[in-house]
């Protein structure tokens, strides 16, 4: 679906097709050995060893520039076809893993054809690899951190996040660490690692968001405006589009203090996003704040209470 991917299948079906020349020759080259026909002993000793090679090293270079598809692979399977910067980032560690263990398996076979002690040289990748897994277990770990947000999708950057001790907003998901900006505006870096074992609570995939508003009106307000404030608060709740669960949302007199009426609600956004939701509150307050004034309702003012 990509020029990237275009362009990968095109360079790998070209290796492709000189590894597969390469090895219908060496079987032709073996049935020449069953044959009266007789080649010049040079060309015997040398032809298939290179012909070897050159299969091995076109079936590495097919591998390599086959790893480029991955990108397009993990886009088709994304739910809205744009990957974001922890996806990215993520997929370009697994391209950089494929064709890291491609080059290291491919220079294992490479040497082989060439001749060289293939258990000497095993043994001793063997006991170099060790030596780097033991080395890198964090930075290994993390990395699986990392492909198992992208997997698992517990939270994308812009989620508002609780994990463990530490809660705000996703910044980046990156091979090691995701940063993470608290409501203080500081910036937590916790290492992939702990999001295998550590709870994750994401108020990004919330179905909804409830609200629960309580208006202090004046306590000597007239009764029938009371009312007519919370039906119209209802009716407002149901010509609101991006509002849901209507039959579970109410605006009801909640208790009478000594100085104010409570009218407390219950109101469900059907809002994916923390900005809409502010700017559609700000909306909604504003009308009822107009409902309000015009049926001649006077909010609860604690301060000219305190000034009488």
């Amino acid at each position: 679906h990509s020029q990237k991917a275009s362009d990968a299948l095109t360079g790998s079906g070209k290796a492709l097709g000189v590894a597969i020349g390469s090895g219908l020759i060496l079987m032709l080259l073996g049935d020449l050995d069953h044959s009266s026909v007789v080649m010049p002993e040079f060309l015997e000793s040398t032809l298939p060893g290179l012909l070897q090679l050159i299969m091995v090293v076109s079936i590495v270079i097919c591998a390599f520039r086959f790893v480029g598809v991955v990108n397009s692979i993990v886009v088709w399977m994304d739910d809205d076809g744009d990957l974001d910067g922890s996806q990215k980032t993520v997929v370009s560690a697994v391209e950089s893993t494929l064709r890291f263990l491609i080059i290291l398996f491919g220079t294992v076979f490479i040497a082989d054809a060439l001749g060289f002690d293939l258990t000497t040289m095993v043994a001793g990748l063997g006991i170099t690899g060790l030596a780097l897994a033991l080395a890198a277990q964090d930075t290994i770990s993390n990395i699986f951190g990392a492909t198992t947000v992208l997997l698992d999708r517990p939270f994308k950057v812009g989620d508002w996040v609780i994990i463990g001790a530490v809660e705000g907003e996703v910044m980046e998901i990156g091979l090691r660490t995701t940063l993470i900006r608290t409501s203080l505006d500081t910036v937590v870096t916790m290492p992939n690692a702990n999001l295998t074992n550590t709870p994750v609570e994401n108020w990004g995939k919330r179905r909804f968001r409830r609200w629960q508003p309580i208006f202090k009106l004046d306590i000597n307000s007239n009764p029938d405006s009371v009312k007519d404030f919370c039906a119209g608060i209802v009716d407002m709740v149901d010509k609101n589009g991006k509002m849901m669960k209507q039959d579970a949302s109410f605006a009801r007199v909640a208790s009478l203090g000594p100085d104010a009426i409570d009218v407390g609600c219950n109101i469900y956004w059907d809002i994916a996003g923390g900005k809409e939701e502010r700017e559609e509150r700000e909306a909604f307050l504003l009308s009822v704040m107009q409902l309000g004034k015009s049926l001649e309702l006077s909010f609860y003012d604690n301060r000219r209470m305190h000034q009488a």
